[in-house]
């Protein structure tokens, strides 16, 4: 009698035993089934991109057999031996995709010792001697890679800055928590904590692209329209080597926030930035160089989430001119996206299509960002372009990465080839040896944990004395952040939003007031720039209206509002 409840006991022990070994058996055969649907995927995608490289491989030779048919020349390199044979030299030979709006071109390195001056009359050619190279080289060689270095050096700053910024602190956040009810929403419209941030405003990343703004100073002292055109293409790319590791987004500026940089004992120049609206956010920015040249634009920043990346969209046109020269370049900004929004490590990519134009001489120069692709052959954040004549004569080939270097290649002859799949009739340029017009400065040691910041980046928000109550750099939310004090930057950070609605409601409240009482209300007025329709575009933009460092010298800021 005292046994039978033992074994009544016993038995639940053992069907959860039982249940156990059952579960641990059904638990390794779904480990070997994942196992072996991971090595089969794995195998799949070896397969698919073994299959990619051979169609590239038969592409490019299907391409490259008939498209010297019209070459003339002993260009080395050239796409067709005198037997009529594929030459091997493909090394020697680049491809580039075909733009929408631009044909198709393959280029090929002619040797300069054998070629001649030709007879061609063939429509796009841009021949001479190979010695009308050579007197260009006294400006294009002070950017080749070989004296790259050398010509830095005069570059460098005369005041001490500094050369690093607290370490980003390791703080972790549920993205998805706070993205899924964002879906195709406008960003600039998302309250987000500071955690997605990097340290530094939008007007201060608009100010990064004078990174590189010796380009346009070397841009100053060439002859040829052409040839200032090169540096023109390579300085519109060189703003964009930044974004390669920056996925973190810049603080949407405060309506009447401002932003100055003032190098001009250093490097010749004096830039300020506005922020002229807040829906959509739009800033104004202009820049004066003693060197010859000044930059002024007014970006307006779209952006739509959309479940797994991010698309930003800048909006409006970027206005160079020259002053001895009078030359007016134009352009607009390509398209950013980042991809793994949700899963992932997060990337950056750029794509689309830059037309530079030359107001006078009426140059172009078309630019195509080639987006990243798996099964691609290119290298990856690829830039290729054609800079031609007012009469569409192409006379250089811009080629290189957004995120790396630029080089320019004098076109000396070109012809007629094969007609791609598109039906666009693909043209052979021959060249002489690419000279390297922008190289990208290393990144500063630990830049990793300083939020991959430049040389450059990590100087924009350092403070200054004499700026305007309105600068960036006196933002508390933003400098509690760089301090690695995120918590409270975010309740800073709400503070100032809320601020702002506070006047935006006002503001709204007086417009009905005045709507009612029949007067006129003006609205918001930017302070340092004002608005105007551009004389070259039709647009209606923010252009400087001055004032602004005359104030800095009087230190005379009472006109400045109260955003902080």
């Amino acid at each position: 009698m005292v046994l039978a409840p033992r074994r009544c006991c016993r038995r639940p022990f053992e069907a959860c035993r039982d249940f156990l070994d059952l579960a641990e058996t059904h638990s390794r055969k779904w480990q070997r089934a994942l196992q072996y649907e991971r090595e089969q995927r794995i195998r799949l995608e070896e397969t698919i991109e073994q299959l990619a490289k051979q169609h590239n491989s038969l592409e490019r030779a299907c391409r490259g057999a008939p498209g010297s048919a019209g070459s003339t020349g002993t260009a080395k390199g050239s796409v067709q031996s005198s037997k009529g044979e594929a030459s091997d030299e493909d090394e020697e030979t680049e491809y580039f995709d075909a733009m929408e709006d631009a044909p198709a071109f393959i280029t090929v390195t002619a040797d300069p010792k054998h070629h001649r001056r030709s007879g061609s009359n063939l429509s796009g050619a841009s021949e001479g001697h190979p010695e009308d190279w050579n007197l260009e080289d006294s400006v294009f060689e002070s950017s080749n890679q070989s004296s790259y270095n050398e010509s830095c050096k005069d570059l460098l700053p005369k005041k001490r800055r500094r050369t690093r910024i607290p370490d980003k602190p390791n703080y972790s956040l549920n993205l998805w928590s706070i993205m899924k009810n964002c879906i195709g929403k406008e960003l600039s419209k998302i309250p987000m904590p500071v955690n997605f941030n990097e340290p530094l405003s939008m007007l201060q990343r608009l100010t990064e692209d004078l990174e590189y703004h010796e380009l346009l100073d070397k841009a100053v002292k060439c002859e040829s329209s052409t040839e200032q055109m090169c540096f023109v293409a390579a300085f519109s790319v060189s703003s964009y080597s930044t974004t390669v590791h920056r996925t973190a987004k810049p603080f949407n500026p405060l309506l009447g926030e401002t932003y100055e940089l003032d190098r001009l004992e250093e490097f010749g120049f004096r830039s300020l930035c506005e922020q002229v609206s807040h829906h959509p956010p739009a800033a104004a920015h202009h820049v004066f160089s003693k060197r010859g040249w000044t930059l002024w634009q007014e970006i307006t920043i779209a952006s739509k989430f959309r479940g797994k990346y991010l698309s930003i969209m800048p909006l409006g046109a970027i206005h160079l001119e020259f002053h001895s020269s009078g030359n007016h370049y134009v352009w607009r900004k390509v398209t950013s996206t980042v991809h793994n929004i949700i899963v992932g490590k997060l990337w950056i990519d750029q794509s689309g299509e830059i037309e530079i134009v030359n107001h006078k001489s009426k140059d172009k120069c078309q630019l195509k960002f080639t987006p990243y692709s798996y099964f691609s052959r290119d290298v990856p954040r690829k830039v290729t372009g054609v800079v031609s004549d007012a009469d569409g004569k192409a006379h250089y080939v811009m080629s290189g990465t957004w995120d790396e270097k630029m080089e320019c290649s004098k076109i000396v002859h070109s012809s007629h080839g094969s007609t791609s799949s598109e039906g666009k009739q693909k043209t052979v340029y021959q060249t002489l040896s690419p000279k390297v017009l922008w190289k990208k400065y290393p990144l500063p040691e630990n830049a990793e944990n300083m939020y991959f910041f430049s040389d450059l980046a990590l100087t924009l928000n350092e403070p200054e004395e004499r700026v305007a109550p309105t600068d960036s750099r006196l933002r508390p939310d933003q400098r509690l952040m760089e301090s690695g004090r995120w918590d409270e930057a975010n309740v800073e950070k709400q503070r100032l939003e809320e601020k702002q609605r506070a006047v935006r409601r006002r503001r709204e409240a007086e417009a009905v007031e005045a709507l009612e009482e029949g007067k006129d209300y003006e609205g918001y007025i930017p302070l340092w720039f004002e608005r105007k329709v551009d004389p070259v575009t039709g647009e209606l933009i923010c252009v400087y209206k001055g004032g602004y460092w005359e104030a800095k010298d009087k230190q005379d800021w009472s006109v400045c509002p109260d955003i902080f």
